[in-house]
């Protein structure tokens, strides 16, 4: 059995699609990132960057105790080795999914993340930074477009690297971008989202938080209000 500990957001997201894929026993534990949930000391021990998503797995492969996992990048590798499945296992197609998955977690993410920060969350609209992330998405979007120009998925079958960029793809309208001047990634992005796992993953939202309530001031110093001091 799996215990997740997630919220409706992109990073949660990719560990629903990569549970609905396989089958996996798993158990929502839902953190409720805008009421400090990840604040508290019982999921602190689990992840330590007071951020979602992170696992218990019961039954690890080395059958000792119970193992936590932490950073959703982590959770897909960690996932993929378990049960073998979505990772290549040969070396060549093995680093392709990695180097991807790698890609998103250190620029779509961050990049997309921070397009809807001063795109939707910011109080001051700052037009630099606006522009700034607008273009760095739009160019990232342009080399996932440019991949996939010539294969069906990011490598070279359905894998990791797939499930980590989709959800980051999701809100490509509030990041200011159009999917018809991405035509490879348009394709890719509606395959995807027609998979019945996805479809299940996603369909999670309507359980754990039906109605997002617009962040209050409470709730944005929660998410945008960290520092040095944070970390106790």
């Amino acid at each position: 059995m799996i215990d997740l500990y997630y919220w409706t957001t992109p990073n949660g997201h990719k560990i629903t699609m990569f549970l609905e894929e396989t089958g996996l026993a798993y158990k929502i534990f839902p953190i409720n990132i805008g009421k400090g949930d990840q604040f508290q000391p019982d999921f602190l021990k689990i992840s330590p960057n007071n951020r979602i998503p992170a696992i218990v797995d019961h039954e690890p492969a080395d059958g000792g105790p119970a193992l936590s996992v932490f950073e959703s990048g982590a959770i897909l590798l960690y996932l993929a080795e378990k049960t073998g499945r979505f990772l290549p296992q040969d070396l060549r197609g093995r680093h392709d999914v990695l180097q991807w998955l790698f890609w998103q977690m250190a620029g779509l993410g961050p990049m997309a993340g921070q397009n809807h920060h001063f795109n939707v969350y910011a109080p001051e609209k700052i037009p630099y930074a606006i522009d700034r992330y607008v273009r760095e998405t739009g160019r990232l979007y342009g080399v996932l477009n440019k991949q996939l120009s010539d294969r069906e998925f990011i490598a070279k079958e359905y894998s990791i690297a797939d499930m980590a960029c989709y959800p980051w793809v999701v809100s490509h309208e509030r990041q200011s971008q159009d999917l018809n001047d991405f035509p490879h990634l348009k394709r890719w992005f509606e395959a995807i989202a027609a998979r019945p796992a996805t479809r299940r993953a996603y369909d999670l939202v309507k359980e754990i938080n039906p109605a997002p309530a617009p962040h209050d001031e409470a709730a944005r110093k929660l998410l945008f209000g960290q520092d040095a001091g944070t970390v106790k």
